[in-house]
């Protein structure tokens, strides 16, 4: 706990106003990768407390489209359409889908991640499932030439999603950002340009 009140992204995202340090992960790989245009579409898998919708809302617009969902109550974010719901189940991706009215996806992004047991193998097991649905959803509503960048964990089934990723996109690239915590397993995927 102490680590974490005097964690300097903690403390900049205090300062600056956003509601999370995970926005400064989101920040550095845009600033390198270019993510945001505006009038996108994009989809946020796992968004409370917020933080990348409120960076991501304001590099879409004019005329951009957000849409976060996430199992846990999220304030709301102007120009974000949020959906409360376990993206593992049906009914809320059901939801998501009908907020999209058919539109397909410019960018689906996700810092999504299990709630951790401290058990290697099972935190594992469930960050690969929840990336591997991740990729499910841009399999099906990506548009051609979308990307998507997603939090993954290196250990078991790396290797292999990234395969999987592989087959669907033209590009992979591997984002370890500054603000993703040293002792910490995560990185990004970044898949660029979705194949038709």
């Amino acid at each position: 706990m102490n680590q974490h009140v005097h964690d300097p992204y903690v403390l900049k995202a205090k300062h600056e106003g956003w509601r999370s340090r995970a926005v400064f992960k989101l920040m550095e790989i845009d600033e390198k990768d270019r993510l945001f245009k505006p009038g996108m579409t994009v989809v946020d898998l796992g968004c409370t407390p917020g933080s990348w919708c409120e960076y991501a809302v304001k590099h879409i617009q004019p005329g951009g489209r957000l849409i976060g969902l996430d199992m846990l109550p999220m304030d709301p974010i102007p120009g974000v359409t949020f959906i409360q719901g376990d993206f593992r189940e049906d009914e809320p991706l059901a939801q998501l889908v009908a907020v999209l009215e058919g539109r397909q996806v410019d960018l689906v992004i996700s810092d999504m991640a299990p709630n951790l047991t401290g058990i290697a193998i099972t935190d594992q097991a469930g960050m690969m499932y929840l990336a591997e649905l991740t990729l499910d959803f841009a399999r099906d509503h990506l548009k051609p030439g979308g990307h998507l960048l997603t939090k993954v964990f290196q250990g078991s089934g790396y290797m292999e999603l990234r395969k999987e990723v592989m087959k669907l996109f033209d590009d992979l690239q591997v984002r370890k950002p500054a603000a993703s915590r040293d002792r910490s397993a995560e990185t990004y995927l970044l898949a660029k340009s979705k194949r038709a």
